[in-house]
C-alpha cells in the first residue's frame, strides 16, 4: 500500500512540475512576444473600444500600488511558493483535493512568472488592456493568480469543510 501510495505522491508531484513550468513558460512566451511587437508601437486592438493588447513597464502592483518596490514584491513572491508549496504537500493525496492543487500550480506558476520580470528586468511586462472599464494592464501570469484565488475563496467558502483541513493540525489542543 505504501508503494502505491509513494507512487501516486511521485506522479503528482511530477504532474505538477510540469503543469507549473508550461504554465510558466507561457506567461514567459507572451512577454517575449509582447515585447517583439507591442514595445515602442501603437496597441493593437482586439475589440475597438473594449480591448486591446498594450506594452507597458510595471513597477509596481495594480493601480500602480508600491511602484519601484520591488524588494517587496520578490519577497511576497517568495513567501507565497513557500506557503503554497508546504499546502501542496500536505494535502491528502485523494480527488477531494486535486482543485485545491491546481490552485496552488497556478498559483505558483504566476507568482514565479512576475518573479522572473522582476529579477531580470526590474519590471513586469503587461499587456493585456480592458479600456471599455479602464481595468489596469495585466499578464498572463496576473490571470493565473486572480482566477487560482478566485477559485480557491470560492472552494473554502462553499465546497470544503472545515473538518476536511484537519490534516494540517493548526488547532489548539485542549
Amino acid at each position: 500500500m505504501t508503494d502505491s501510495l509513494n507512487s501516486r505522491k511521485g506522479v503528482s508531484y511530477l504532474t505538477a512540475f510540469l503543469c507549473f513550468a508550461a504554465a510558466v513558460a507561457v506567461d514567459q512566451i507572451t512577454k517575449y512576444l509582447a515585447v517583439i511587437h507591442l514595445k515602442d508601437g501603437r496597441p493593437f486592438i482586439i475589440i475597438d473600444g473594449v480591448f486591446q493588447l498594450y506594452y507597458l513597464e510595471n513597477r509596481g502592483a495594480a493601480f500602480g500600488l508600491l511602484e519601484n518596490r520591488q524588494l517587496v514584491f520578490i519577497l511576497g513572491a517568495f513567501l507565497v511558493l513557500a506557503a503554497f508549496i508546504f499546502m501542496y504537500i500536505k494535502l491528502p493525496f485523494n480527488r477531494r483535493f486535486v482543485p485545491l492543487r491546481i490552485c496552488a500550480v497556478l498559483l505558483c506558476a504566476g507568482a514565479v512568472g512576475n518573479l522572473i520580470d522582476r529579477l531580470r528586468l526590474n519590471y513586469v511586462i503587461d499587456f493585456f488592456y480592458f479600456n471599455l472599464i479602464d481595468f489596469p494592464i495585466f499578464n498572463v501570469a496576473d490571470c493565473y493568480v486572480v482566477v487560482s484565488c478566485i477559485i480557491f475563496v470560492f472552494l473554502i467558502l462553499f465546497y470544503y469543510k472545515d473538518e476536511d483541513f484537519a490534516f494540517l493540525n493548526f488547532r489548539r489542543s485542549k
